[in-house]
Parts: C-alpha cells; sequence; structure tokens
C-alpha cells in the first residue's frame, strides 16, 4: 500500500491529522493545489487569494524541507491533478483531513479516483464535532454563553478550582466604552511581501475573471513563523488595553486593540489552544487587566469554537433559512463603498483596501444595515464570504445567517442585532461627519439606519413579540403617530425604489 496525503488550504499545520498519520522519513507523498475554477464561485477579495496561496506555497517549501515527497500543483481543476498525481506516485490511499466546510466535503465526495480516499477527522478545533453534538443534541437551547463557560471548564482555562477566575464568567459590561477623547492606539505587526508572495500578488494581478478589493499594499503574515510574531505582538501590545473599547469605531483607525489572528487561526498556522493560553499566561505573569484577557479568550473559546460547531451541527438546509422573508437585493455600494452613509462609507472602503473590519463594524454596521433595510440572507451571506480575507463557509453561514440576520429564527442569538443609528453615533466618530442626521426618523436628512430601523420594527412586529427581550423595543412603535409610521414606511420604500 502506498499512502498519499492532500493538504488543503485551509489545513497549514504539520501537526493536522492527516499529516499526523504518516511520518517524513517515510517520503510520503503531498500534494498542495492552487485551483482555478474553485476560486471563481464568487468574487474573492484579491488579498485573500494571495493569502492562501502565499501561505500554501510556503508551508509545502517548509514540508519538502522536512523531507516529505511534494508536488505543488497550478491547475484548473482538482481532479486533474490529483488522478495524475496518484498515477505517477502508485498511491492506492489517499489521505485528508476532513475538510471544515460542506461545499468542500461535497467536492472530495464527488472525486473520481483509482485509490481509496480515507477522511481523517479533523483537529483544527479545540471542541471535536462529536463532542459539539454531545453538548447540543439534548438542549432546548444552544446559548453560546452556556457553551462558553462549559469550554471553560472543560478545557480549565481562567479557572480557580470549579470557578471562574474573578468571580464572574464573562466581563462583557466592562468592554463597551465608546471612543471618547484621544486613543493612543497600538500599531499593527505587518510584514513586506518576500519573493513568493510577489509573486502571488503578480498571479492575482493576472487573472482573468472577476475579483474584489485592492491587492496592494498587501501585509499580512503568510508563515507560522510570521502568525506567532503577530500573536507576541498582540499579547504585549495590544490585549492589556483590548477590552474596553473592543466595540469602538474611529475613522482612520483600521485595527483598534483587535488582534488581527482569524486570517490566521482559519488557515491553521495558529491554534486556538496555544493563543487562548499565551493570553492565559500573560494573565497571569503581567497582572494584565482580566477583563481585556477575559474578553479576548470568550472570541476564541465561545465564539469561534461555538460557530464552528453550530455549523456543523445544524442541517445543510440552514444555508437557505430566510426567517423574515427578506428578499432586496444586495446594494451595489456594498461592492464599490460610494454611498453617502458615511459609516458604512468607511467601513467598505476599508475592506476594499484590507480584506479587514472588526467584529463590531460586521455586526452592528454591515449587518445590522442588511437586516433592517431587508436584503436578502444569501446575496449578504455571499458578500461576507467573498470580501473577507478570514471568510469560509463555516465562518460566515454561521455569523451573518444566524447572528448577523437572524434569518434562523433563533437558533444561534436570542434576539435580532437590529439598532438605530443612535448605537452608531454611540459607538463611533462616523456620525459627526455624515451628510445625514443621526437624531432625525424621517425627511431627506433622517440618516437611513434610523427609518430602516422602525420600518423594521414595524413591518415584522408579529414576529419580534414572540422574541422575549424585544418586547419592551416594540412598545415605543405605540408612541409614534400613524402618519410618522406612513412617511417611514414611504421613505424605506423609496430608499429602495431609487437604490434599483
Amino acid at each position: 500500500m502506498s499512502i498519499g496525503v492532500w493538504i488543503l488550504g485551509d489545513q497549514l499545520w504539520e501537526q493536522q491529522a492527516a499529516l499526523q498519520t504518516c511520518s517524513a522519513t517515510q517520503k510520503i507523498p503531498v500534494i498542495f493545489i492552487e485551483s482555478l475554477n474553485h476560486i471563481q464561485d464568487r468574487a474573492y477579495h484579491k488579498q485573500k487569494l494571495v493569502l492562501v496561496w502565499s501561505a500554501m506555497r510556503h508551508f509545502a517549501e517548509q514540508l519538502q524541507q522536512k523531507g516529505y515527497l511534494v508536488t505543488y500543483q497550478i491547475a484548473d481543476d482538482f481532479t486533474t491533478s490529483l488522478q495524475a498525481w496518484v498515477r505517477d506516485h502508485h498511491i492506492t490511499e489517499l489521505r485528508v483531513m476532513t475538510p471544515n466546510n460542506h461545499p468542500f466535503m461535497q467536492i472530495i465526495e464527488n472525486l473520481q479516483l483509482p485509490c481509496q480516499i480515507n477522511l481523517i477527522p479533523n483537529n483544527q478545533f479545540l471542541w471535536s464535532r462529536e463532542d459539539f453534538h454531545g453538548w447540543a443534541k439534548n438542549r432546548k437551547r444552544l446559548l453560546m454563553e452556556d457553551f462558553y463557560r462549559q469550554g471553560r471548564r472543560k478545557f480549565q482555562i481562567l479557572m480557580d478550582k470549579n470557578q471562574p477566575v474573578g468571580g464572574k464568567w464573562n466581563l462583557d459590561q466592562e468592554n463597551r466604552q465608546p471612543p471618547k477623547g484621544k486613543l493612543n492606539t497600538p500599531p499593527a505587526k505587518w510584514f513586506q511581501p518576500d519573493e513568493i508572495t510577489l509573486d502571488v500578488i503578480a498571479k492575482v494581478k493576472s487573472l482573468p475573471f472577476a475579483t474584489y478589493g485592492e491587492v496592494e499594499p498587501f501585509l499580512w503574515g503568510v508563515t507560522r513563523q510570521q502568525a506567532l510574531e503577530i500573536l507576541n505582538w498582540f499579547i504585549q501590545y495590544r490585549l492589556p488595553d483590548f477590552g474596553p473599547y473592543q466595540d469602538a469605531m474611529v475613522t482612520g483607525e483600521e485595527t483598534m486593540w483587535h488582534a488581527l489572528l482569524s486570517p490566521y487561526l482559519n488557515l491553521g498556522l495558529l491554534q486556538p489552544l496555544e493563543v487562548i493560553t499565551a493570553a492565559e499566561q500573560a494573565y497571569q505573569q503581567y497582572q494584565l487587566p482580566l477583563n481585556s484577557v477575559e474578553g479576548f479568550i470568550r472570541q476564541v473559546l465561545g465564539w469561534r469554537e461555538y460557530m464552528h460547531g453550530i455549523y456543523h451541527f445544524v442541517d445543510t438546509e440552514y444555508t437557505e433559512k430566510n426567517w423574515f422573508n427578506h428578499t432586496r437585493s444586495l446594494p451595489e455600494f456594498f461592492w464599490t463603498g460610494k454611498t453617502q452613509m458615511n459609516c458604512l462609507h468607511q467601513i467598505l472602503t476599508q475592506v476594499q483596501r484590507t480584506g479587514y473590519a472588526h467584529h463590531i463594524q460586521r455586526l452592528m454596521v454591515l449587518s445590522n444595515f442588511a437586516l433592517i433595510a431587508g436584503l436578502s440572507p444569501q446575496e449578504v451571506e455571499n458578500w461576507f464570504h467573498a470580501a473577507f480575507i478570514d471568510a469560509y463557509d463555516w465562518v460566515m453561514q454561521t455569523n451573518v445567517i444566524g447572528m448577523g440576520l437572524f434569518a434562523d429564527g433563533g437558533i444561534l442569538a436570542s434576539k435580532p442585532y437590529a439598532a438605530s443609528a443612535n448605537y452608531i453615533n454611540k459607538m463611533s466618530d462616523y456620525c459627526k461627519t455624515c451628510v445625514y442626521n443621526h437624531k432625525e426618523r424621517i425627511g431627506k436628512n433622517a440618516c437611513p439606519f434610523n427609518l430602516f430601523y422602525w420600518n423594521f420594527l414595524d413591518q415584522n412586529r408579529s414576529k419580534l413579540q414572540t422574541q422575549g427581550r424585544m418586547s419592551f423595543i416594540l412598545k415605543n412603535l405605540d408612541k409614534m403617530s400613524s402618519n410618522e409610521l406612513q412617511s417611514i414606511r414611504q421613505q424605506a420604500e423609496d430608499w429602495h425604489i431609487n437604490q434599483e
């Protein structure tokens, strides 16, 4: 029997499960494939393509130096390259670590190869799919907070015996400060592209089909060593003050105190436990503020593991969920950034430049607008998947369909994350230089977030009434005159007509 390993583009880890079943001393054939057909499903961000392909090429070079028989193919499709490689190396068993994403699983299932395909259980997450299913299957509610607390106990993170360090599980209340005064944010850790990355940039520039965003300057890390440097940089310079302003948004401050680790975690260049452990050890060694450390660890041990678990727990029809029956088309300005709404303009042009926006920009501005404006959940998810450098199917289905748009009717979130311009004005400086008035609900100067917010509550009142946390907010509709509500409905409709 001759064994070969196919390493996928988001499995770039020397201890990944398929490689672990083999040894470099055995001279195992390993293949990487850059497929041009695979990336034409949507107009991916140019920097996402550079990141993945450059990271793949660097990792392939690393494995070659360690004795693996590495084949690196640039091809139209996966099947042709695999068939030739299997034949040339006389492979009888192809081992692949189970992919993180359902669409890629379908690709593997549809392969026609002259050898056995052996899927090795994925080891890139702290919770296996079986363990998450065991946690979730008999629960009446699948709240992230319940899962997060179980994860703290399970992996003994920030624990004092059976109790959370500091006496509280969640310090989120301390991490919602608005950006007032001068914020002395630390610089981000970036890298200049090496020769391999420059070659990939040239390739992406020459692609004969539609892509999105700007390819340069490309400053992301592309190796495990660089990812570790970014982790250490975050722990040293950003984690101490990460907590208080993690929800704040400021013009010209693209990264604030955020970690910028999700692209590397999602590629496999970093592993969740080493990231969590680094933060916990820094807390213990340097007495860092607990609210900052707990807030960061909750993002990785809580939200990231939870979203991945939910993705594999729900049925495949989840991708088509549309609880509010929203069908409006995605406005063109999501792709161009050309809109007079300053908050959207600032964030969308930032995403064009970098492929990045932090979680509150994504949830409370981009997703919030899509929700209250009644945009199609599937179109919105497709845009998020295309636009962000850390986007994958398992990331965006749950984060967009569930968390951002409440299109799953509450499987994941306890209430819709809908907000008016008041929230954006409180948590950012965007409204100060916007042509719209964040205080007005109707009229030519009214912020569209206001008219869409109240129109959303009005149009969906019967459904929202069943969400316990929404009843107090809905009572505000009763305080509005019928004339004002009718004006809001009409102005919301006119806005959509003018976009078409």
